[in-house]
C-alpha cells in the first residue's frame, strides 16, 4: 500500500485555499465522499423496527375519540415512524405505513393524489372504500388498491369503529418531488354498499381477461379477497405435502398480488405478498436489495431481523431496512402481509438477493 507523502505547509495552505473554493462554489470533491456514496454494501440509514398492534390499536381509538374526520385532518392515519430517519414519518426511506382508524357511521371525504396506496385489513368488516366511485367492500384478510390519481373516500356503515393497515410509496414521490394533491366533494360520490364491486364483477375473473374494458393505466382489479388468498396458500403447503413443486422453501408458501391486465404487479411501485409458514417451519436468511414492512395477519412466531429477535402475534408490524437479513421461526404457524419497494429496484436495475440456509 502507497503512503501518502507528508505536506509541507505551503501545500496544505494550498489544499485548504482549495477546498474553501469548492465550498463557495458548492462543490464536494468525490475523493472525501467516496466511502459513503459508494459503499461496498448497502448501508440504510433505517434500522429494523417493531410496532406492536396492542400498542396501535388503544393510540388509534383514543385518537377517534379526540381527532375529528374531515378537511384539514383529511384521515385520522397515524403514521409508523422509523427511528433510523428521525423528523421523518417514514417506515423506510421509501415506503410510509399507517394505521388508519375511522369510527361508527363516519365518512372520509373524497381526495386523489400522485401517491400510489393499498389498504389491508387484519380484523374487522364494515367499511367500504370508494375507488372512482366503485363501492368496494373492506373484510378481514383483503388487500384493497387504490392507484395513484384515483379518487378514493371511505364511509363506515356500522355502529362499530374499524382499523386498517395503510401502504402508500409517500416517500419515494417525495424525494422525486412528483407528488400532486387534489380535494374531492365534501359529498361521498355513493354510499351503496354491494357484496361485490364492479371492479370485481369484470376483473376478478382468474386467467380471463373482458375484451371490452378499457385498457387500464393501473390495476383495474381494486379487491384481493381473503378466501382467494387462503385458498392459494392452503393448496401450495397440500401440494408440497404431495410431493409437487410450488412452495418457495419447505414450509412456507408465498402469493404475490398482481395486476390482471398486465399479470404485473398490483402496483407499480410497491410489491405486495402474503406469506404462509406451516406449524415448526423456519425460514432461510434472505437479505434484499431494498426495503420492507411486514404484519402478521394470524399466528405467532420469532422474526429475526438483522442483529433484532422479535416475538410477533397479530397485527405486528416491523420494517426490514435494505440488505438487512430477514428469517422466520414459528412453532405455531403464522401469515404474514409484505410490502416492498421491489418494482422499483427492478424496474431500475438494482435489485439483488442472497439466500443463507434456514437453520435447524
Amino acid at each position: 500500500m502507497t503512503s501518502t507523502p507528508e505536506l509541507t505547509a505551503e501545500e496544505k495552505a494550498q489544499l485548504d485555499e482549495l477546498y474553501a473554493a469548492f465550498d463557495a462554489a458548492h462543490m464536494t470533491p468525490l475523493w472525501t465522499q467516496i466511502g459513503g456514496l459508494m459503499p461496498t454494501s448497502p448501508r440504510p440509514d433505517a434500522v429494523p423496527a417493531l410496532w406492536q398492534w396492542s400498542t396501535l390499536l388503544p393510540l388509534a381509538e383514543r385518537a377517534g375519540e379526540l381527532v375529528p374526520v374531515g378537511r384539514g385532518g383529511e384521515r385520522r392515519a397515524i403514521a409508523l415512524r422509523n427511528p433510523g430517519l428521525p423528523g421523518t414519518p417514514y417506515a423506510t426511506p421509501t415506503l410510509w405505513a399507517a394505521i388508519q382508524y375511522l369510527g361508527p357511521r363516519e365518512e372520509a371525504p373524497a381526495h386523489r393524489h400522485t401517491q400510489t396506496a393499498f389498504r389491508f385489513v387484519v380484523e374487522g368488516e364494515g367499511v367500504w372504500t370508494n375507488v372512482e366511485g366503485d363501492a368496494v367492500a373492506m373484510r378481514r384478510g383483503d388487500l384493497l388498491l387504490t392507484p395513484g390519481m384515483h379518487f378514493h373516500e371511505h364511509h363506515n356503515t356500522t355502529g362499530e369503529p374499524m382499523a386498517w393497515i395503510d401502504g402508500l410509496d409517500i416517500p419515494l414521490v417525495r424525494y422525486l418531488d412528483a407528488g400532486f394533491f387534489e380535494f374531492g366533494p365534501d359529498v361521498l360520490s355513493t354510499k351503496e354498499t354491494p357484496a361485490v364491486s364492479r371492479n370485481e364483477r369484470l376483473w376478478a375473473h382468474p386467467g380471463l381477461t373482458p375484451v371490452g374494458a378499457p385498457t387500464p393505466k393501473a390495476s383495474p382489479l381494486m379487491a384481493y379477497r381473503w378466501e382467494h388468498t387462503d385458498a392459494a396458500l392452503r393448496a401450495q403447503l397440500e401440494l408440497e405435502d404431495e410431493g409437487h413443486p410450488g412452495v418457495v422453501e419447505p414450509g412456507h408458501a408465498v402469493v404475490r398480488f398482481t395486476n390482471p391486465a398486465t399479470a404485473g404487479d398490483c402496483l407499480s411501485t410497491m410489491r405486495c405478498e402474503m406469506h404462509r409458514l406451516r406449524p415448526g417451519a423456519s425460514t432461510a436468511a434472505v437479505r434484499t436489495a431494498g426495503s420492507a414492512v411486514w404484519q402478521v395477519f394470524d399466528g405467532s412466531g420469532e422474526v429475526r431481523v438483522g442483529a433484532e429477535t422479535y416475538p410477533v402475534g397479530k397485527g405486528d408490524l416491523f420494517a426490514v431496512p435494505s440488505w438487512v437479513p430477514l428469517s422466520f421461526r414459528t412453532e405455531s404457524g403464522l401469515d404474514a402481509f409484505r410490502f416492498s419497494d421491489d418494482p422499483v429496484f427492478e424496474a431500475l436495475g438494482l435489485s439483488r438477493t442472497a439466500r443463507e440456509e434456514a437453520s435447524a
